[in-house]
């Protein structure tokens, strides 16, 4: 089973342990009782259904996979690099808090070694912040903003030049 999705407070409301700073797939795991991948939820829909490229092109947008079962990894990789997606190995289930909304890694179209220096660049408890603040900007726009300006905004964002 696949983890795809993000929380956002303001949508799907509070849930306490996720504000304590539980990832949201472990959170997910547990509920279902099962043990699940985190992958797709670093990219926008828009990406995912038109920004994939064949291997080896210059610039191709890599996303995240987390969790613990290292060959359902493998064969996810697998459909990811099928669907025009490098993929970098997103670590445990329990790193899947760095590539949550709020991250270096969310909605910013990174190549694999940008994606996988943003992963590292990730500080615990930092994002839901930034998530929150992102969420309250883009809630007051009477236009919702273009993938590319979503994209070059996290990226603003996350340099400081937001």
């Amino acid at each position: 089973m696949v983890d795809t999705g993000n929380y956002y407070p303001f949508r799907d409301e509070k849930i306490e342990a996720l504000e304590q700073g539980q990832p949201e797939s472990v959170l997910a795991a547990e509920q279902l009782g099962r043990p699940i991948l985190k992958a797709f939820n670093n990219l926008l829909a828009e990406t995912i259904a038109s920004g994939g490229t064949a291997p080896g092109m210059p610039g191709r947008i890599a996303l995240s996979i987390a969790g613990d079962d290292e060959r359902a990894k493998q064969i996810l990789a697998d459909l990811c690099n099928d669907l025009g997606f490098d993929v970098v190995d997103g670590g445990s289930l329990a790193d899947s808090w760095r590539q949550q909304p709020g991250t270096p890694a969310y909605c910013t179209e990174l190549t694999a070694p940008e994606l996988i220096q943003a992963l590292a660049n990730a500080v615990p408890g930092k994002a839901p912040q930034i998530r929150d603040q992102i969420i309250s900007e883009l809630l007051q726009r009477d236009v919702w903003p273009t993938r590319e300006e979503v994209v070059a905004g996290n990226r603003a964002r996350q340099l400081g030049k937001a």
